[in-house]
């Protein structure tokens, strides 16, 4: 309660403590209020709400045409999965997404605990969309698309980086020079090229460079190179939680009679977890924001569908309302991951203390 009050007084001293930042303070809050009236005006009360009614959306004074996502909303969420598997791909991305709440749950945050709870939820996800294992029809990866496919590509990048990211980190921590200058010299050279270049290299290059055989599937060559991005900023992102433990919990693992493994495995990574957490929480998300540009290396995202949901004719004139479906769709993902991020700061904070 008195955090909050102190809060209080901090905004109303800043908004209100001169004549001048009042009058800025009633401005800037007009201007907002008279904003969020048209967006209320144009997206709520005159929109257009059935794919029936599309007629109305023509007619003047028309607000919102969101018969578009009524019509299509299939498309952009499945991308090209078969309309009859639909209930497939909504049950493997409920997987995905109730995997993220339960790794929020403290219970989880045990190694194994959250290693069981992640692989569970990758491979509930993989075998319902690829289908084949479980006796239901195949569907390869070229048909999977929109936020199935966004759920996917998160998924498995942060499933496949965050152990590379641990081994790289403690690479880079090893008294083997070899070990340690192979590691500072692929984090350093990951780090200084954008994803984009990563990615292209992973999806074009690497095709003209190894034969068939080898090639594999281009969204597994996506998801390597895209996880190996996320493992190289990870790997910084453990190593200041290592640089946080005092080196006297290293001598107190030994004087407990506990072999090396031990003492990193019992003592040393939890707290290591525990320091990186608040920073692993950012780098989720930035990763999520991230899958949006495989739709450049030619993916079926979640933004390749809504183009191609408002690409025909009848639709072509609502591509406004449609990116605000899809914009809607990040914004609860990554807002909901921030806030749950801010919580863990304020909870480590309050331990600390």
């Amino acid at each position: 309660m008195s955090g909050q009050v102190t809060y209080l007084q901090n905004l109303q001293r800043r908004a209100f403590g001169t004549p001048k930042d009042t009058a800025l303070t009633l401005i800037v809050g007009l201007a907002l209020a008279w904003l969020a009236w048209l967006a209320i005006d144009w997206g709520i009360l005159r929109a257009v709400w059935r794919a029936e009614d599309v007629a109305l959306c023509r007619e003047d004074g028309a607000g919102a045409c969101w018969s578009v996502i009524d019509a299509r909303h299939r498309l952009i969420l499945f991308g090209l999965y078969p309309f009859d598997e639909h209930w497939r791909s909504t049950t493997a991305a409920l997987a995905i997404i109730v995997t993220v709440i339960l790794s929020c749950v403290p219970w989880f945050w045990a190694g194994r605990r959250i290693i069981t709870l992640w692989t569970l939820g990758f491979a509930t996800y993989y075998l319902l969309m690829e289908g084949s294992l479980l006796g239901l029809a195949q569907v390869t990866t070229d048909k999977w698309g929109g936020l199935s496919l966004v759920l996917f590509l998160f998924s498995s990048v942060v499933l496949l980086g965050m152990p590379m990211g641990l081994g790289l980190a403690l690479m880079r921590r090893s008294r083997l020079p070899v070990l340690r200058l192979t590691a500072s010299l692929l984090i350093d050279f990951v780090r200084s090229l954008p994803l984009l270049t990563t990615l292209f290299t992973a999806a074009v290059v690497v095709p003209i460079l190894l034969p068939d055989w080898l090639q594999g599937d281009k969204i597994w060559r996506i998801i390597v190179a895209f996880a190996l991005f996320f493992a190289c900023y990870q790997a910084e992102v453990f190593r200041g939680g290592f640089q946080a433990i005092p080196h006297g919990q290293f001598e107190a693992g030994k004087a407990l009679g506990l072999g090396k493994w031990q003492v990193l495995w019992l003592i040393i990574l939890p707290q290591v977890f525990r320091h990186a957490l608040p920073a692993t929480i950012n780098m989720v998300v930035i990763t999520f924001k991230e899958t949006a540009v495989v739709i450049i290396i030619g993916l079926f995202d979640l933004l390749a569908s809504a183009q191609a949901a408002f690409g025909t004719g009848e639709w072509v004139a609502y591509y406004m309302e449609t990116y605000v479906f899809v914009a809607f769709i990040y914004w609860a993902f990554i807002t909901s991951l921030s806030r749950y991020g801010e919580y863990l700061k304020d909870r480590l904070a309050n331990e600390e203390h």
